[in-house]
């Protein structure tokens, strides 16, 4: 997995992912609120590992997680634990930056990690060997394919088409970055953002983060089973 978008607006940002999946693994549980660590923590669980791959916290911290580093690995199990786990492990520490640069990811399969907290946006990847984290402009776009399923290639045509939506769609709603995660594309179903590789590989869900001031929205669409689900939260901690 998967593809994600940050789109930032006046009063907060959208955090977006499409889920990439096999159609064999089983459905997530609905966004709920979880106490992880000891920190209420909304986010949609995986059925199979309990992991997750998106989550915001009570004080308004939202994170996605991707598969993979920087390029496509051969992935080599068994591994000490999931990065849907790893992933909790993170979003759930008061000071998630810290956390991940903090942490032993030793025989963890890489990820990349988007992270935004405290009104600031980051990028943490772990490539198997090294972390890399770095700080970008959280007043500006972004767009981010997982490097397992998409070539450099078709990133960064993804890139183009989200450009050229942010051209015609300068202040888009949460419904419309929806619409960009369902729709964007040229017809290739292997490589549209919402994408199908056989009924084997494809787009199973649709999550997205809309932190507003002082609350936070997630929307949920398993298109498997054609659901809708929302989860709202008043947060802790009001962001700027």
């Amino acid at each position: 997995m998967c593809t994600v978008t940050y789109i930032p607006y006046k009063r907060g940002c959208y955090l977006t992912s499409s889920r990439d999946e096999s159609m064999q693994r089983p459905n997530a549980m609905p966004p709920d609120m979880h106490t992880y660590n000891g920190t209420g923590v909304v986010y949609p669980k995986d059925a199979k590992a309990n992991g997750s791959w998106i989550a915001f916290t009570q004080n308004g911290n939202a994170a996605v997680l991707l598969n993979g580093g920087f390029e496509k690995h051969t992935p080599s199990p068994p591994y000490r634990k999931s990065r849907g786990l790893v992933f909790l492990d993170i979003i759930s520490h008061a000071q998630p930056e810290f956390s991940f640069l903090g942490m032993n990811l030793h025989n963890i399969e890489p990820f990349t990690f988007i992270l935004f907290a405290g009104g600031f946006l980051y990028e943490a990847r772990w490539d198997g060997e090294q972390k890399y984290f770095i700080q970008l402009d959280e007043k500006t776009t972004h767009i981010w394919s997982s490097v397992t399923l998409y070539t450099p290639a078709v990133i960064s045509k993804r890139k183009q088409w989200f450009d050229q939506w942010l051209a015609q769609n300068p202040a888009p709603s949460a419904a419309g970055v929806f619409d960009f995660h369902r729709f964007a594309g040229e017809g290739d179903s292997s490589n549209d953002v919402l994408m199908n590789r056989n009924n084997e590989m494809l787009t199973i869900s649709i999550t997205g983060i809309d932190i507003c001031m002082d609350a936070a929205t997630m929307q949920h669409f398993d298109l498997k089973e054609n659901k809708h689900f929302l989860k709202s939260v008043r947060l802790e901690t009001v962001v700027a």
